[in-house]
């Protein structure tokens, strides 16, 4: 019984860090891009797929570099 319930801590733990690190990621991923955190919390809890002009309108990239057409 004791492994289980030393189990059940560990994964506590790790949930309770999980929690804190996405916490400072998003706001970090607030204060760079200028989207509300409200905003942020909502598109990183599932799949947020965004091409390279989504990106550069959302915030999360500067420019769009084009390769030369050869």
């Amino acid at each position: 019984m004791g492994g289980l319930s030393g189990q059940a801590t560990d994964i506590d733990i790790h949930a309770r860090e999980i929690l804190r690190i996405r916490e400072i990621t998003n706001n970090l991923m607030s204060k760079h891009t200028g989207q509300s955190l409200e905003r942020i919390e909502r598109d990183v809890e599932r799949d947020f797929i965004m091409n390279a002009p989504q990106s550069k309108e959302y915030g999360i990239i500067d420019e769009i570099i084009d390769r030369p057409r050869t």
